[in-house]
């Protein structure tokens, strides 16, 4: 498999690490440390690029705070840095999760079912924040949904698996809803590739 022109099977030390910092990923349960502040939280995302370990806040430099400043003010949390991670909303958790991922500066956004554990004003917010950050980055993003409408509402290209196997990859301006609903109803993952490049 190749990732941004990359045999991903080969690579190993130095190629590998690059090449992971260069995919971000989004987490359907959020994966944040829920007793480290919000800001704490984005700036673990570049750790990727720093040697050794990090205990506290102020154990980034200052470049990396203010990278993470900048993150949350794009995803509307420029006002809770000091906040605890587990003290918010849901939505608010997927968004500093967002924040986190993009700090990395990738090429390749991976989210899985990044909605699964929203309701559906929060939903249609993280996708809406996911959809406007690929365009502004010339981000690609790959998402797995199994709700075949935000697929539909948010993605450039749909990829319908069941059993492991590709069975529907068009982009979705040209797909019939009648297709969609029998990948649906196959319980199989969904998954939408939102590509801003391809735009």
């Amino acid at each position: 498999m190749t990732v941004l022109g990359r045999d991903v099977g080969s690579a190993r030390g130095r190629e590998l690490r690059e090449l992971r910092r260069k995919v971000g990923f989004v987490f359907q349960q959020f994966h944040l440390v829920g007793n480290m502040s919000v800001l704490e939280n984005v700036c673990s995302g570049a750790l990727g690029s720093l040697r050794g370990p990090r205990f506290g806040l102020m154990m980034y430099p200052k470049a990396v705070r203010l990278a993470a400043m900048e993150q949350l003010d794009r995803v509307g949390l420029a006002d809770r840095p000091f906040q605890r991670a587990d003290t918010l909303s849901g939505g608010q958790q997927q968004r500093v999760a967002v924040a986190r991922a993009l700090i990395q500066k990738p090429k390749i956004l991976l989210a899985d079912e990044p909605v699964a554990s929203l309701d559906p004003e929060s939903s249609a917010q993280v996708m809406a924040l996911i959809s406007q950050i690929a365009s502004e980055d010339n981000l690609t993003v790959l998402c797995s949904l199994h709700q075949v409408d935000l697929a539909l509402s948010w993605g450039h290209r749909l990829v319908g698996l069941r059993h492991g196997q590709v069975v529907l990859d068009k982009p979705v301006s040209t797909i019939d809803r009648s297709e969609t609903m029998s990948i649906y109803s196959a319980v199989e993952p969904v998954v939408s590739a939102r590509a801003a490049a391809n735009r």
